[in-house]
């Protein structure tokens, strides 16, 4: 993957900003730094008023992990300004009816994971249930490979109805029918009437958009630790992010947006 930021990446964005397109950006090591726990994690001010300020010309939504409710607490002055799509695609306050039947279809494995709260806590998993989506986090696991395969197991056991995938230290599981970030991105597209799309994110679950993406799609790996990611373009961290929102501000105002 070539760096955004070198001239062939500048000038994939400048030509993507000149069609005013809606910007969908993962949160947790995207917009936010990572952190050993997921309560403690927000965004820089910077990055916060500079995605406000961005959404005032072009849609902008953040298509995130997270909960909804719990997403929205830490995005600063961006708060009232960003729509947010939660649980990886599966919530979405739209269509509160499909995201309760997608929540309700955990039910099988959240007895599972409660019958084995004795194995997870030995093994230093923890488990955060989001409503349509569960995450057992292993970062502060002693054998995080043993924790990973127990909580793959674990989560196979509800199959098919269940679908689990990995991330940073991390396996989810949400429902099988699910939509994904790629379905996600694709339908917040069409709302907007949107021909162009940027899509910024940094783990497994943001790899669907990038692999469903149109060639025209501006898409990008945040980190250069996934040689074989379907991005067009990269940033070397998190900490680039500022820049980023920063230069497709002053794309705006040079063209009068």
């Amino acid at each position: 993957m070539q760096h955004l930021l070198e001239p062939a990446g500048l000038a994939a964005l400048a030509e993507t900003m000149r069609h005013l397109p809606l910007v969908a950006l993962d949160f947790d090591g995207t917009l936010a730094p990572i952190a050993p726990r997921p309560e403690h994690v927000s965004v820089p001010p910077g990055i916060g008023w500079r995605l406000a300020r961005l959404a005032q010309c072009v849609p902008v939504a953040i298509v995130t992990g997270r909960r909804i409710a719990d997403l929205r607490p830490r995005i600063g002055a961006a708060a009232d300004h960003v729509e947010v799509i939660g649980n990886h695609g599966a919530e979405n306050a739209d269509d509160p009816a499909g995201s309760a039947v997608h929540a309700r279809t955990l039910e099988p494995l959240r007895a599972t994971l409660a019958d084995a709260a004795q194995a997870l806590d030995a093994a230093g998993i923890t488990v955060e249930d989001k409503g349509q989506s569960i995450a057992l986090h292993y970062r502060l696991a002693r054998d995080r490979a043993a924790a990973a395969d127990l909580a793959l197991r674990l989560c196979a056991s509800a199959a098919p109805a269940v679908r689990a995938f990995g991330g940073k230290a991390v396996v989810n599981a949400v429902s099988a029918h699910a939509p994904d970030k790629s379905d996600a991105v694709h339908a917040l597209a069409r709302r907007h009437g949107a021909t162009h799309v940027i899509f910024a994110g940094d783990d497994v679950n943001d790899e669907p958009v990038f692999a469903g993406a149109p060639p025209h799609w501006l898409t990008i790996r945040i980190g250069r630790d996934a040689p074989s990611s379907r991005a067009r373009f990269c940033l070397g961290a998190q900490g680039e992010m500022a820049d980023l929102l920063a230069r497709m501000l002053a794309l705006l105002t040079a063209s009068g947006a």
